[in-house]
């Protein structure tokens, strides 16, 4: 039997090194720098391993650069390939403890509950792990961006992840000063809402605000308020309420000592029903890197005594 050679050649490990930096960056200038190389090098060895390939894997312009078909079904196929070399070079090179980067992606709300107060404890106690946080409340998908895990809110956890609660349900409210309901009605039904002048909230990367939901009988429906303020950060509605500009729809952990002191009231109780709360998310895997299980226990074990 013919023997046949798979390993790759230093040419194609370097193609592939490229190709997977420049489809995380989505930047030639901005991949050169993490690889240490000039842009038209990168440039160039795009261009040969498309060549090499028969296929386009990026769409330029002048603006901008973003992957084809071809090029994110490719970086999707390697993505865990490279996770498990990654892995199996950070295992080796260990000595003793975890080490290696856990990438991290978290809607801002739960990192400011479950990950940013842990940051002195993690860098205390896992010195050799280094921790890449993106912070963003977009829909984004954890693997085919690179990402170790997630901190997301349980209802938009994809059904192929592995989702483990960190804490309890939450429940949105609708809230508002004393000052603005001064000068109006409030509200007895989600539906009078129409009368009022209501602070939306956008996802990020969205077109449109994103409704409002209230629950009746144990069947949850949806209210599309209007009003002239629309915003993509929960931090900027929250202000807006405080300020008098309308009623926001806000998670009522946020604003329960706000509603406490009086500088919000919280309205159309009734009609607030809970849903899934933070779930710590990663993808269906054999061999976690002791780097991200470590942090993933520390996340956990934080949350535990939070909610103790």
């Amino acid at each position: 039997m013919k023997f046949i050679n798979t390993l790759m050649t230093p040419t194609e490990f370097t193609q592939i090194q490229t190709f997977l930096t420049v489809a995380e960056t989505l930047n030639f200038s901005r991949a050169a720098d993490r690889l240490g190389v000039t842009p038209s090098a990168v440039s160039q060895t795009i261009r040969a391993f498309e060549a090499h390939m028969g296929q386009q894997m990026f769409q330029r312009t002048t603006r901008s650069v973003v992957l084809t078909e071809a090029g994110a079904a490719l970086r999707a196929r390697m993505q865990p390939a490279v996770r498990e070399i990654a892995a199996a070079l950070a295992q080796t090179r260990s000595k003793g403890g975890p080490q290696g980067t856990v990438r991290i992606l978290s809607f801002r709300s739960g990192a400011e509950r479950f990950l940013l107060p842990l940051l002195p404890e993690l860098r205390r106690d896992l010195p050799d792990v280094d921790l890449d946080i993106t912070l963003e409340d977009a829909l984004d998908d954890p693997v085919a961006g690179g990402y170790d895990f997630a901190i997301h809110i349980g209802e938009v956890v994809a059904q192929d992840m592995i989702a483990v609660a960190l804490g309890g349900e939450l429940r949105q409210v609708a809230v508002a000063s004393p000052a603005y309901l001064t000068g109006h009605e409030v509200p007895d039904h989600p539906r009078d809402l129409v009368d009022h002048e209501c602070i939306l909230w956008r996802w990020p990367g969205q077109r449109h605000p994103f409704p409002w939901e209230f629950s009746e009988n144990g069947r949850w429906f949806k209210i599309n308020p209007s009003g002239g303020l629309v915003v993509n950060d929960k931090k900027v509605a929250l202000r807006a309420a405080l300020d008098g500009l309308g009623v926001a729809f806000l998670i009522e952990d946020t604003v329960r000592d706000l509603i406490a002191s009086g500088s919000l009231v919280a309205l159309l109780e009734p009609w607030v029903a809970p849903f899934p709360g933070f779930h710590l998310i990663y993808p269906q895997q054999r061999h976690m890197p002791a780097a991200t299980r470590a942090v993933i226990d520390k996340i956990r074990a934080g949350a535990r005594r939070d909610a103790g």
